[in-house]
């Protein structure tokens, strides 16, 4: 079961953070293609995805889906789907963007603002949460990726 604690103190850093667990699932073929992220507004979410798509979908100019839902990206060998779930209220809205059809493809999704859909969450998954824990050091950040599987 994968499980790292990472610190970074620049976004530069938060993108490597991205880029290194991209790499480790596109090695390690074992892993979940869902990435449940966690964290506040600001805190890094979008650049952790840019780390990771500069090595998934290197063309890929990623760039925040906050009013798009969702943007697709062209992977290196399976497509990579971001997701911000930021106003998503209920079951209704999510299903409406197609969230299932994406997950039913073979892909790899990146998911900001899971917190809003534990109930869409799937059985086996990377939960990855950035947390500010400097407020000095506003960069400074706590990066923790854990493997999640349910029991059944």
């Amino acid at each position: 079961m994968l499980s790292l604690r990472l610190h970074t103190t620049t976004a530069a850093q938060t993108e490597a953070a991205g880029a290194e667990l991209a790499a480790t699932m596109l090695e390690k073929d074992t892993l979940p293609s869902f990435v449940a992220l966690y964290g506040d507004l600001g805190v890094g979410k979008t650049a952790f995805v840019r780390g990771f798509a500069s090595v998934a979908a290197p063309t890929a100019l990623v760039r925040s889906p906050t009013f798009a839902l969702v943007n697709e990206y062209r992977g290196k060998s399976k497509p990579l789907f971001h997701f911000d779930m930021y106003r998503i209220t209920d079951e209704d809205d999510l299903f409406s963007i197609g969230y299932d059809d994406y997950l039913a493809r073979d892909g790899i999704a990146l998911v900001e603002w899971s917190e809003n859909i534990p109930y869409a969450l799937p059985s086996h998954y990377l939960r990855v949460e950035i947390i500010k824990d400097d407020p000095t050091t506003p960069d400074s950040r706590i990066i923790t990726i854990e493997e999640r599987k349910s029991p059944c």
